[in-house]
């Protein structure tokens, strides 16, 4: 920590403070979006959090670092976020197959992968079980917001950044039995959780064959990508798919939409591939966007499918037309 800078902050020096925590910005955002699953909330979040923490730097007594600091209101603004209860049920129409099942998750969006350029070397720390790139993958954000509030944040901040016990129940101001009793439980929901998919870079030729298959209404050729326990989502509808044959009913009464999508751009989101759909308007002839899709995989096969709606892109630097 800059001593100087401090010292001008806690002089009222604003332009000190924000040159002070920039460095943590971009790691507390990607904190929040694993907490609460949107990208927006975690923008939200990050922001009641600076605030609170300029408006309490003259309490803050460097007997932790700023960083840990600013992880223990961050934390708290999303847990505060989370007891709220704010989030509610989306109401859909009946789906164009039968759902394997209603998902819980419905809030979830996708995080950009510009956002994970630049993230700090010392994230996470020792002690942590995830990799950084597996710790915000799609999959494992969801997993993550069917946990309890008190076990998400108890497994973020042990297993993804890495806090020991007894900083990690400090930041949560718990007992470290009340932690561990809470991680225990955590990484026991985990364990029966799908399995994540790989964050790896992917074979661009497995690309080009999907998007093929995706865009030309082949649903046997697009099914014959997926894996024997493919996942099939599409927030905030609640409707999910799982396997070979629940995709295909569900892909296949959208054949004559997905043949008109004239092209698909590429995007990163949760470091997974994803693309925007675009279709041409009759009326302008320019392109719109009317959706973003995201892949996960598992060795050379798609493991999960997760279409969001057109909003979606305005993170992932997307725009809303592209002209024709």
């Amino acid at each position: 920590m800059d001593d100087q800078l401090l010292h001008a902050a806690l002089g009222g020096d604003r332009a000190a403070f924000d040159a002070l925590t920039a460095p943590h910005r971009r790691e507390l955002h990607v904190h929040c979006y694993r907490m609460l699953g949107s990208v927006q909330d975690a923008e939200d979040a990050v922001q009641d959090t600076l605030l609170s923490a300029w408006l309490g730097l003259p309490g803050f007594e460097g007997r932790s670092s700023l960083r840990t600091w600013l992880y223990r209101i961050a934390t708290n603004r999303c847990l505060n976020v989370l007891r709220a209860g704010r989030r509610r049920p989306v109401e859909a129409d009946s789906p164009v197959a039968r759902p394997t099942a209603l998902g819980e998750v419905s809030w979830l969006e996708p995080y950009p992968d510009s956002l994970l350029d630049g993230l700090p070397d010392d994230a996470p720390g020792p002690e942590a079980q995830y990799e950084s790139r597996e710790a915000v993958t799609l999959a494992f954000t969801r997993a993550l917001q069917l946990l309890p509030p008190s076990q998400r944040a108890a497994l973020v901040l042990r297993d993804v950044l890495g806090y020991p016990a007894s900083e990690a129940a400090d930041l949560l101001g718990v007992t470290v039995d009340s932690l561990n009793g809470a991680l225990k439980r955590a990484r026991a929901t985990l364990a029966d959780a799908p399995p994540a998919v790989d964050p790896i870079d992917p074979d661009p030729e497995l690309l080009e064959r999907f998007v093929t298959a995706f865009t030309s209404g082949a649903v046997e050729d697009l099914v014959a990508l997926m894996s024997d326990d493919v996942w099939v989502r599409m927030p905030p509808l609640p409707f999910e798919y799982r396997g070979p044959d629940a995709a295909a009913a569900f892909f296949g009464p959208m054949t004559d939409h997905r043949r008109t999508i004239e092209r698909m751009v590429p995007t990163g989101a949760n470091g997974q591939p994803a693309w925007g759909e675009y279709v041409r308007d009759p009326v302008s002839g320019d392109l719109h966007l009317v959706g973003v899709l995201v892949i996960g995989l598992v060795g050379c096969r798609v493991a999960e499918v997760t279409h969001f709606e057109p909003g979606a892109g305005a993170w992932l630097g997307l725009p809303r037309r592209l002209a024709g």
